[in-house]
């Protein structure tokens, strides 16, 4: 490994993040000039464009623009108030109920539309003035919005599980697809159990009991939302359809169902379609310069010496899963989860390996790593979603975020170091 190099790939990075460089923009510029201190700076520029088009040359990668058009048409197309209402019939009336609404309701919502962002900013929109009308504290509603929206991450259809499995050569996605729901069920419960200790201590009472006509109707009104995850991931895993197939059968479904709640029209179209195409192209771009600095630093053998620094500091997997961990924790403060996914990924997954643990275990892990970075600063895209939904200042929800990353780290200790916790399911259905 040539220090020179490296110093220049991870010193242009920081800098150009620094001084306010778009992320895709700083990958590719410092990959750019590591490569031309090794070879010719036409023949840099023109490995570094082939390795980025060649890294977008993935049918499974089209899983992600279909699944960006799913989660639009969703939040347009009144599942998340739907949603909500089912949440409120099963956990409304428990003390503190709107806070579990929230975290339940957001749990569904991003589980089905695959996207953090769409969560905060869709159940956020709709509970957040219900929750400050019933006398909720604004930051600590907005904290919970923030916080909960992530578990759609992790909890299938999941688009950066998809970008896993390519940065790992090729794992199953269905069977991160299972691995993530116990591990995305486990986080939401222990955000409802902050939530219970600072609803009852705040005396936060619960929504009155639905009656049962009224919980019937909301059921069955929220039920072809809910529908899609069956169809979704029970075709994926029955073998039916890949995930590529799924998402496109998503948008069939989400665009068909939109248009019978009478939400969405066919005017409506060009503008989702416009805000899919966006989101799409900046996750494709930072798709594609992170392919092209991941092939920078095998070129350099940088994985390789890592792995050895790692092994060479203890031999107790402990130790080593420990130190991995609070790098990921610290990257995901300052950098996006899709190149943070591709980029450290061919790093760290030698290493673990290694250690004897399993690539889907590893995958869930990463990603609940890197979903505790969505919530903080500088970078958190999701702390900034819901602040705005919300009108309150970052600074403002920092203080009752503290106790909801303290819960989400302990989950994530948990599943670390309980691997059953994340392969049970994928070994349950063959995987």
């Amino acid at each position: 490994m040539a220090l020179t190099e490296v110093l220049i790939l991870v010193l242009s990075f920081l800098v150009l993040l620094a001084i306010g460089v778009p992320v895709a923009y700083s990958i590719g510029l410092s990959s750019v000039l590591t490569l031309i201190i090794s070879m010719p700076s036409i023949t840099a520029y023109t490995t570094l464009a082939q390795r980025m088009a060649t890294g977008l040359d993935s049918f499974a990668l089209l899983a992600i623009p279909f699944f960006v058009l799913s989660g639009q048409l969703m939040n347009r197309g009144g599942i998340a108030r739907r949603l909500v209402d089912f949440a409120k019939v099963l956990v409304g009336p428990l003390p503190g109920g709107l806070a579990f609404v929230n975290i339940l309701a957001c749990m569904l919502f991003g589980a089905i539309s695959g996207s953090a962002a769409a969560a905060a900013s869709a159940i956020g929109g709709f509970m957040g003035p219900r929750m400050e009308k019933e006398g909720y504290n604004k930051e600590f509603s907005a904290a919970i919005n923030i916080t909960s929206s992530t578990t759609g991450l992790i909890i299938p259809p999941s688009n950066i599980l998809i970008v896993y499995s390519l940065a790992s050569g090729g794992v199953s996605i269905a069977a991160l697809f299972m691995a993530g729901y116990i591990p995305g069920i486990l986080v939401g419960l222990a955000l409802m159990s902050v939530a219970a200790v600072y609803s009852i201590r705040k005396g936060y009472k619960g929504d009155s009991r639905e009656s049962l006509s009224g919980a019937i109707k909301k059921f069955f009104n929220a039920f072809p939302s809910l529908l899609l995850l069956i169809i979704v991931i029970g075709g994926i895993v029955a073998g039916i359809f890949t995930a590529t197939e799924a998402s496109a059968i998503a948008v069939l479904y989400t665009l068909v169902l939109a248009m019978l709640y009478k939400e969405v029209t066919w005017r409506d179209l060009p503008k989702i379609l416009e805000e899919s195409v966006l989101t799409t192209a900046i996750v494709m771009l930072l798709i594609g310069t992170s392919m092209g600095m991941s092939w920078v630093m095998s070129y350099e053998n940088i994985p390789q010496e890592v792995s050895n620094l790692l092994i060479g500091l203890s031999d107790n997997p402990i130790i080593i899963l420990v130190i991995i961990n609070l790098i990921l924790l610290f990257v995901g403060i300052f950098m996006d989860m899709t190149p943070a996914v591709l980029i450290f990924t061919p790093i760290f997954l030698p290493v673990v390996t290694k250690l004897g643990m399993d690539p889907i275990h590893f995958g869930i892990v990463m990603v609940l790593n890197l979903c505790i970075g969505l919530c903080t600063p500088p970078v958190g895209s999701v702390l900034f979603i819901g602040c705005s939904v919300a009108g309150i200042k970052i600074e403002k929800v920092l203080k009752p975020l503290i106790p909801l990353f303290i819960t989400m780290i302990a989950v994530l200790m948990l599943v670390t170091y309980w691997p059953d916790l994340t392969l049970w399911l994928p070994r349950v259905f063959g995987f």
